[in-house]
């Protein structure tokens, strides 16, 4: 334990804390300034006088923001495409991931499956080509249009591939000797032991879903379909304020730059408040899930 106490040591923990801290503290400044942008008033967000705290507070963003009808139905197809993508993504990761941990005398085709997941890592069919087959299957300015194309993430299979082989084959063997079939042993073996690499490959889902947004700009033709991270590209991007913006008898009160960043906030704030409750699963996810090849 003397190596652990050593100045060197020591030395290397204060840098590393420091530079750890210093690149938080650059993550939640820009956050910080959008929230305090958010709640100022007018005259004080367009003279850009708004720091890290609001000028003559006020919440008439955040209330124009959520009671229009464009912005509220963006929130709720995100919604729905993050709850179904997350669910039903993770179901499939699952299936796909316990029989490519096997070994293969247990699974006698494993080396051709794995090839045929990993060989789309590496070539993809193109935009073109995947717009085609998402119009002729009819999903086109639909919600599955935003959910099926990627439902199925390669590297994540890895992922939870990679955790299964930790798991000690002797609790299957155990598990079959007593009669029981291998979706049993996947959902209450497994998965539960997988617990950390499920936490974190569904933070991934969820993260993905959410901040996508270049799938509903080509798949969606009507903007009241939009998920919120197209409709905020428009706005934010495009400068293309006709979907969200009040009307000009509401704007004379308003800052365009405080609702944008009400909505930028808003946008952002679902996934602030899930990451919390996955942090603790994160780390031991990823370090484990790549322990094995």
């Amino acid at each position: 334990m003397t190596r652990y106490k050593s100045p060197q040591h020591r030395i290397f923990c204060y840098v590393n804390n420091t530079l750890l801290v210093l690149l938080a503290v650059l993550c939640l400044v820009p956050m910080i300034h959008i929230l305090a942008v958010s709640l100022s008033s007018k005259a004080a967000a367009n003279a850009n006088l708004v720091g890290l705290w609001p000028v003559d507070f006020t919440l008439d963003s955040y209330l124009k923001t959520i009671g229009n009808r464009n912005f509220v139905d963006a929130m709720i197809t995100s919604f729905l495409r993050t709850g179904l993508g997350t669910v039903l993504g993770m179901l499939l990761v699952c299936l796909a991931a316990y029989p490519l941990s096997k070994e293969n005398k247990s699974f006698r085709q494993r080396g051709f499956y794995s090839w045929f997941f990993i060989i789309t890592m590496v070539f993809s069919g193109g935009l073109i080509p995947s717009y085609i087959v998402v119009q002729k299957l009819g999903l086109i300015n639909s919600l599955w249009a935003l959910i099926l194309p990627g439902i199925v993430n390669t590297w994540l299979i890895i992922l939870m591939m990679n955790f299964f082989k930790t798991i000690p084959k002797e609790l299957e063997e155990s598990a079959h000797m007593d009669g029981a079939d291998p979706f049993t042993v996947l959902g209450r073996i497994y998965l539960p032991l997988a617990l950390p690499s499920v936490a974190t490959i569904a933070l991934f889902m969820m993260v993905g879903h959410w901040n996508s947004w270049f799938d509903g700009l080509i798949y969606i033709n009507d903007a009241k379909g939009y998920p919120l991270s197209t409709l905020l590209q428009t706005i934010i991007v495009q400068q293309d304020f006709t979907k969200i913006t009040p009307d000009a008898a509401t704007m004379e009160n308003l800052s365009q730059r405080a609702v944008k960043a009400s909505q930028i906030f808003i946008g952002a704030a679902p996934i602030l408040l899930v990451y919390p409750f996955l942090q603790r699963y994160f780390v031991k996810g990823i370090v484990i899930g790549a322990v094995k090849e």
